[in-house]
Parts: structure tokens; C-alpha cells; sequence
């Protein structure tokens, strides 16, 4: 698996690599911490390897870098890295520039085998999707607060599945409220599900909702497809059918202390941007942790 942790300032994206680096390290995956930094007006893509020289030369950071230089402080704290074949302090000067405007430095983990930070500079959305389109994700992790609109956009155009980590506290006790229907995405977000309720040691609330109360064969069979699933892996869950407007049901279900994991709409992203769908209004209506599946 290969995750992608997004963060955008030092004072804000805590939460973010906290909860970004401990699912890492818990299903061993390549990961990959972005910054993206205000665009460089004053020189164009092509003469970034002299914008680079040049704040060598001056001592000055490419914008950023002060956020790469907090994440690696995070990254030594907590032991992620090995930072003896680095030597001391940060390596800003080690950034690597790969083109267009995309600049890393190579990590060697000490719990993850695959590590490192990246830096891209330019609009936020713009560079996102590149990063994912181009090195192919499995998941990103995104901050939640304030980023409603990008996580809005970065569901309905990349194919990586998204966990906005919205108003997520370390010390909580969090259980996943799993959203069940007869949709295709529903096979993928119980896969999911079994693997962050397994890393995590944490219990499932499995939900279908129905607006009239009347659930179709395909939901009933979807439930029960999902709660063998669970039963099989050894999952503690508990069913529950309810009625009602679905994102409203799901968000009010889920309340402060769940993280709300469901498959990603099929609907074409003309039909959400004028229609919307259900994934994009629960991340809108909710104050908790959301993981939408692709």
C-alpha cells in the first residue's frame, strides 16, 4: 500500500501526521508526506534548479520547507527515521529537484520501510492531484478543518481513496460506522473497514439507511455479505437498519466518536458537481473523521 500524507502548516496539521504516520506504521506502508508551498512568482518552472541555488547562496528557504523541516522534527521525535546517515539537524539542502516543480528528500525508516518528504509548490488542489495521479496512491490523508472544498474536488477527480481527518483526537476512543447499501462501491469500503478496525483494535457500528423503511433485497444481502466479512476476521460489529434522510442518519449515527468509512459514488463527477452525492455531503455535514473508498 502506498499513502500519501498531505499537511499544509505547523500549526495546524498535527492531527493529520499524527494519525497519518500511526497508520503507516501499522500496515507497513510506503508513505510519502507533501507540503505544497506558495508558487515561486519570481521564477518560472524551467529555472527552479537557479531559485534553488539561489536561496543556497542567500540561506534562504524555498517556501515550504519550514513546514518539511517541522515534519522531520515529528519524524525524529517519534522515532520513524533513522537519522544517523543524515547527521545532524535537518536537510534542507538535500532536496532533491525531480522537475516541475516537485522537490523530496529520501528517508530511511526505522518502522517503515519507504519514506519521504516531498515538496511541491503551487496551487493546492493543482498539485495534489498531480502527486497522485502520477505516483499512484492507495490513500491520502488530509487535514479536515478548512479543507472541505479540496477534499470536495480530491474525491470526485483522483482515483485514491481519501481519509479526511476531521476534528480527530489521539486520545479518543473511536469506533467505525460503516455505511452498507447495494451500491458497487460497498465490497471496497468493507474491505477497508476490516483493515483499519484490525490495525486499530476497534469495534464496527454496521449501518444501512432507507428513507421509507423498506430495504431491498440488495441492501439485506449487502448487510449480511459485510457482516460475515467482519464475523470471519474476528471484527466485533453491531447491525443497525434505520430510517431516514441517509446523510443526516449517517452523520447523527456517527456523532463525534466514529469514523465514518463508506465506498465513493459512481454517479459522473458532472452529475455530483450539480446534484452532489451522498459521500461528498457527509464529508460537508460531519465533525468527525471520514475515509471515502475507491
Amino acid at each position: 500500500m502506498k499513502i500519501l500524507i498531505a499537511i499544509s502548516s505547523k500549526e495546524y496539521s498535527a492531527p493529520t501526521l499524527d494519525v497519518g504516520m500511526k497508520i503507516a506504521r501499522l500496515l507497513n506502508a510506503s508513505t510519502t508526506i507533501v507540503d505544497v508551498g506558495e508558487k515561486i512568482n519570481e521564477f518560472s518552472i524551467k529555472d527552479i534548479n537557479l531559485a534553488n541555488e539561489l536561496m543556497e547562496t542567500w540561506d534562504m528557504d524555498r517556501p515550504g520547507v519550514d513546514v518539511l523541516e517541522w515534519a522531520y522534527k515529528y519524524l525524529e521525535k517519534n522515532n520513524f527515521i533513522n537519522t544517523k546517515h543524515i547527521g545532524e539537524g535537518f536537510p534542507k539542502h538535500s532536496l532533491i529537484d525531480s522537475g516541475t516543480g516537485r522537490a523530496e528528500i529520501l528517508l530511511k525508516g526505522s518502522t517503515i520501510s519507504n519514506l519521504n518528504l516531498i515538496l511541491r509548490n503551487g496551487d493546492i488542489i493543482e498539485e495534489l492531484r498531480n502527486e497522485i495521479q502520477v505516483h499512484d496512491y492507495d490513500l491520502t490523508i488530509i487535514g479536515g478543518s478548512g479543507r472541505r472544498n479540496m477534499a470536495h474536488d480530491l474525491v470526485q477527480y483522483i482515483d485514491s481513496s481519501i481519509f479526511i481527518v476531521n476534528s480527530f483526537d489521539s486520545n479518543k476512543k473511536y469506533k467505525i460506522l460503516l455505511a452498507v447499501d447495494d451500491s458497487p462501491g460497498t465490497g471496497k469500503a468493507v474491505k477497508y473497514a476490516v483493515r483499519v478496525a484490525q490495525a486499530f483494535d476497534i469495534n464496527v457500528d454496521l449501518i444501512t439507511v432507507s428513507k421509507d423503511n423498506h430495504f431491498g433485497e440488495g441492501c439485506k444481502r449487502a448487510s449480511e455479505k459485510s457482516q460475515k466479512m467482519l464475523r470471519r476476521s474476528g471484527i466485533d460489529y453491531i447491525v443497525h437498519f434505520k430510517k431516514g434522510n441517509p446523510v443526516d442518519t449517517i452523520v447523527k449515527t456517527a456523532g463525534s466518536n466514529h469514523i465514518i468509512i463508506m465506498g465513493a459514488s459512481t454517479q459522473s463527477p458532472l452529475t455530483k458537481f450539480f446534484m452532489g452525492s451522498k459521500p461528498l455531503n457527509v464529508i460537508k455535514a460531519s465533525d468527525c473523521p471520514v475515509i471515502i473508498v475507491k
